[in-house]
């Protein structure tokens, strides 16, 4: 009887155990997904009767060119005491040569902006997948719950992160056009139409046995001695 009992102590364990083995995800949808980070670039350039200072346009296109502006990057102007218009002029004039338009400033507290200064702020959005690889679930010895890997969705995601040309999409999205033209979206349909068959004649086969190799000169089907048996 003693027997017995010490016999049922290794498989208890293994029982209470069994659920702690599976370190996988029990649903479908992944928990790895594209988190959005923003990360912000200031650059305060003097003014002068309302307009950008001298010189101050070719340091503000250098830095610029440094931050590798582009699509996706929002750019806004603070000016609080709205003594130069013309300085926002300036700058569009140079955040055009980027693609870039002035948007709105955030509402945002920084630091205070020195007398006859406005301040340049470039917003850039960065998508990463968190704690991608995850392979905490190969060190399980086994999986008695049917969950997928712990890994699962990290390959799709970081792939999507990666690629996405505006990670602010992966947030909002992007609306479509408040009117549609049909004749944009059949275009391509229209055009497979009116395209004349790749296969309406003009195509013989050439003897394989025959001498040179068969095939037709330069490696295609076609040839001038017609089809043969």
């Amino acid at each position: 009887m003693r027997r017995s009992r010490l016999s049922l102590i290794p498989f208890g364990l293994a029982l209470m155990t069994g659920g702690c083995m599976g370190t996988g995800q029990p649903q479908l949808e992944s928990s790895h997904q594209p988190v959005v980070t923003p990360t912000e670039y200031a650059l305060d350039l003097a003014v002068s009767g309302g307009r950008l200072a001298a010189d101050e346009d070719r340091r503000l296109d250098g830095w610029a060119r440094n931050l590798r502006l582009g699509y996706g990057d929002r750019v806004a102007i603070e000016d609080p005491a709205g003594d130069a218009p013309g300085a926002w002029r300036d700058v569009a004039a140079v955040m055009e040569r980027y693609g870039l338009l002035i948007g709105q400033p955030a509402d945002i507290a920084r630091a205070p902006l020195a007398p006859s200064t406005v301040r340049v702020v470039v917003t850039r959005l960065r998508a990463s997948v968190p704690g991608c690889p995850d392979a905490s679930s190969d060190a399980a010895p086994a999986d008695w719950s049917g969950q997928s890997s712990s890994n699962y969705g990290c390959a799709v995601n970081r792939n999507l992160a990666a690629m996405v040309a505006n990670p602010n999409d992966l947030v909002h999205g992007v609306d479509g056009p408040a009117t549609a033209d049909p004749a944009i979206g059949s275009r391509a349909v229209n055009a497979l139409r009116a395209a004349a068959p790749t296969g309406n004649g003009g195509t013989a086969l050439r003897n394989p046995n025959a001498a040179g190799g068969g095939g037709a000169p330069g490696g295609g089907l076609g040839g001038s001695s017609g089809v043969t048996q």
